[in-house]
């Protein structure tokens, strides 16, 4: 017996020295690793492309700054090393503080008493497609998100407002203190109503209780009452008589509430949890879950608002580009991730990061049906401000409305380019403005005009 757990104890010892001793040691809750600091210099944070997100200047008398030469603009993503630590300088705080110099020359700098330099972290962020995000956002609160639906490759995560991680010490009280929400990562924090973008979600939801779209009919006299309360289709509109392509394309509020009275809500829910709603997200940045509530003793209103994508459900940027990732993707939800590999100052690789799937989110055929209704929403719908392009788009427009009297609400989009071999997929939400084709369209349409170089 004694032996048993001798070797019990040897083979984890084995086990966590190979597979979970990075986990812990990187843990923002394990103090030693600022003892780290105090022997290595902290490496680089570069983007994809190579360029410099983030480094540690050492001036003549041994101070150390770290500096974002891109300031705001990769603020969240790339995170802070001061007051605690954020976004990539946490995810990688271990990789930053060791060194994989060459073993004489590490030697030599801990005999001389000098820090040895660490190893440089490689993202898979897009310089090009980060800056144009982030300015085309411009002055509006919001979050864009920017994924490679093959991979799971973030190359992009923009949140405003934000903040300047070079003066974040100078600013910190604040900061904390301030009602905007600077330092909250919108785009993976930020708990919104989907609005109209949850349509995708409806519409999976019908195609696996009836097999398909056909058969639908729907006649749009611009709202719809049941028991005394009316919903009414963006700004009134009367659509007229639909199938289930046109009311998706237009984005129909009475015909999709109509949907939220037929379907079954047990189903219902079953769909959405395994879309991810009310569960954990494979992504390493800090997030809140999706939330999404509907059973036999909710009231058929509400059911109604739920299906057109408001009622209680709320959801991240990151949450909708995952889904229309799958989408993308054939059905198949590639984990996201924003490290490709670790090196050595010196440029020798430490460790590569390979895309791995979560798993099949829903069937090829379900997938391929969303597509053609994404792709009506850009040909004949509201993103048709998208069309025309040397590059196709399928996507979905949404308008989420969220004060009480519904006077206010906020502007999203998401989709994906090049439809037969999906490149990108683009999620954008504009807080506060209006109308996804007004606001969130024109945003998308720039980050997609730059990754195709026009």
């Amino acid at each position: 017996m004694f032996c048993g757990i001798f070797a019990a104890m040897l083979l984890y010892f084995v086990y966590f020295n190979v597979f979970e001793s990075s986990d812990v040691i990187n843990s923002p809750y394990n103090r030693r690793q600022d003892t780290f600091a105090e022997r290595v210099v902290r490496g680089e944070i570069r983007s994809s492309d190579g360029d410099i997100l983030a480094q540690t200047d050492v001036a003549s008398d041994g101070t150390e700054t770290r500096v974002y030469p891109y300031g705001e603009i990769f603020a969240h993503v790339v995170g802070y090393e001061s007051e605690g630590k954020s976004g990539i300088e946490s995810l990688a705080n271990f990789s930053l503080l060791t060194s994989h110099a060459f073993f004489t020359e590490k030697v030599v700098n801990e005999l001389q008493e000098q820090k040895n330099i660490g190893d440089n972290v490689y993202t898979s962020l897009n310089t090009t497609l980060q800056t144009v995000a982030y300015e085309a956002l411009g002055s509006y609160d919001g979050a864009v998100v920017v994924l490679e639906p093959s991979t799971g490759k973030i190359l992009a995560m923009v949140s405003k407002p934000g903040f300047d991680p070079n003066t974040l010490s100078e600013d910190w009280d604040e900061l904390i203190s301030s009602q905007n929400g600077e330092l909250l990562n919108r785009a993976t924090q930020g708990q919104y109503p989907p609005g109209s973008v949850f349509k995708i979600v409806t519409a999976l939801e019908y195609y696996r209780q009836n097999g398909s779209f056909d058969g639908f009919s729907y006649d749009c006299e611009g709202s719809i009452t049941h028991d005394g309360y009316t919903i009414s289709c963006y700004n009134g509109t009367v659509h007229g008589a639909e199938d289930f392509r046109t009311a998706f394309a237009k984005s129909c509020n009475a015909a999709f509430a109509s949907m939220g009275l037929i379907l079954d809500r047990a189903s219902f829910t079953e769909t959405c949890e395994s879309l991810l709603f009310n569960t954990d997200l494979p992504i390493s940045f800090p997030y809140n879950k999706s939330k999404f509530s509907l059973d036999d003793s909710t009231e058929d209103t509400v059911a109604m608002m739920t299906a057109m994508g408001q009622g209680e459900t709320t959801v991240s940027p990151m949450h909708i580009a995952m889904i229309t990732a799958a989408v993308a993707n054939g059905g198949v939800l590639m984990n996201p991730y924003v490290i490709e590999r670790v090196e050595s100052y010196t440029g020798t690789v430490v460790e590569n990061y390979s895309p791995s799937s979560y798993g099949k989110l829903m069937s090829a055929q379900e997938a391929e049906a969303l597509t053609g209704l994404m792709e009506a929403v850009v040909s004949e719908g509201t993103g048709r401000a998208l069309n025309g392009a040397s590059y196709t788009v399928a996507g979905k427009t949404g308008t989420a409305e969220f004060s009480s009297d519904k006077s206010q609400s906020h502007a999203w989009f998401t989709g994906f380019s090049n439809i037969e071999s999906p490149d990108i997929v683009v999620t954008v939400i504009v807080e506060e403005e209006g109308s996804g084709s007004e606001y969130a369209v024109p945003i998308a349409k720039k980050i997609f005009d730059a990754y195709y170089g026009l």
